[in-house]
């Protein structure tokens, strides 16, 4: 459900443009069609091609005037209500296109039923500058070295640092008691996602 928060939150223009899960949305054929009605799709195989490609395909929605969106925790993750660590990737196109970044925060996503409170909110606009600090000298280092995937992790736990409170804030709020009634809990949690453990 996350992709929905994000484009419900968003004007319907510029399109928005998802960098996601090529095995799991490609899944079956309505998925496909869903995605291509709400928003864009640039697809991550996984163990597949580098960064290289996804930092092309970022530059190329931003100069079409377009909104790139990253879930850069990369995965269904938990526990509900907190932040896990980033993945590099996200990190690393801000870094490398120098666009301005969006934090947007969301709860009550982890299972969906019947009356689920979903909570989300737009953070300030901020930038790589910004959230580095006056501890960054500006200077970026050459693609694709361990200098520059450190700079990327340093950005990535910045923006955790903002939106950790915020989500908490939410999950607060989107929590229901444990006596709710949870009608159709398994169907609809499972909809657009592969049965699993909602933690891998």
């Amino acid at each position: 459900m996350d992709p929905f928060l994000v484009v419900h939150a968003l004007p319907s223009e510029p399109r928005a443009w998802f960098l996601g899960s090529a095995a799991s949305t490609f899944s079956s054929r309505w998925k496909e069609v869903l995605i291509r009605q709400i928003g864009g799709l640039l697809p991550v195989w996984r163990g597949g091609v580098g960064i290289d490609q996804h930092v092309r395909a970022a530059r190329a929605v931003l100069d079409a005037g377009g909104v790139f969106a990253q879930m850069p925790e990369g995965s269904v993750s938990g526990p509900a209500g907190r932040v896990v660590p980033f993945r590099a990737g996200a990190s690393l196109i801000a870094l490398r296109t120098g666009a301005t970044i969006v934090p947007f925060a969301m709860a009550g996503t982890d299972e969906l039923y019947i009356g689920r409170r979903m909570a989300s909110r737009v953070l300030a606009p901020t930038s790589v500058a910004d959230l580095l600090g006056s501890a960054w000298d500006g200077a970026l280092p050459l693609p694709g070295t361990r200098e520059e995937i450190e700079l990327a992790r340093r950005v990535g736990n910045a923006i955790a640092a903002r939106l950790g409170p915020v989500v908490e804030e939410l999950q607060a709020w989107s929590e229901d008691p444990p006596d709710h009634p949870r009608r159709l809990r398994r169907r609809l949690t499972w909809l657009l996602l592969a049965p699993g453990r909602l933690d891998r």
